[in-house]
């Protein structure tokens, strides 16, 4: 533990790490994925951004595990596949606003709670996602 200010805070770590590291994060974050394409296909709340898919989305949900693998900072699964995410330039194809930002937001906030992440790991992942989300948009308001 380090002293900040007079107050003790935990040493930074990776959402890797927080998600519990190796195997147990990998785990973790594949549920996520997985429960977040289940919402997806089957919520409502999210028939906008489900269209923007395709049909089989099993190559879908291997990337997301595979970024998100190496973002939250466990091995950069997708790079070494395929190179640099550019995601924003990935998603040009898509006409992407503050609808389907906040719909991705949903399906992700809602697989966080299904999967029962400790509530301040949620709120933090969020956090750093919707900067990653709100990137995508492509399309004024």
């Amino acid at each position: 533990m380090s002293e900040v200010s007079g107050n003790l805070t935990p040493p930074k770590q990776s959402l890797f790490d927080w998600l519990g590291g190796g195997e147990q994060a990998t785990a973790r974050l594949r549920t996520l994925v997985e429960t977040f394409y289940d919402t997806m296909e089957q919520d409502p709340k999210a028939a906008g951004i489900r269209a923007m898919h395709p049909v089989d989305m099993t190559q879908a949900r291997e990337k997301l595990f595979m970024f998100l693998t190496g973002w939250s900072g466990g091995p950069p699964l997708y790079v070494e596949r395929y190179g640099h995410p550019r995601l924003r330039a990935r998603h040009l194809p898509f006409s992407i606003g503050e609808s389907e930002r906040d719909q991705w937001m949903y399906c992700m906030i809602k697989a966080m709670h299904h999967i029962e992440l400790e509530p301040t790991l949620i709120q933090h992942f969020a956090t750093q996602l919707y900067g990653v989300a709100d990137f995508m948009r492509n399309r004024a308001e």
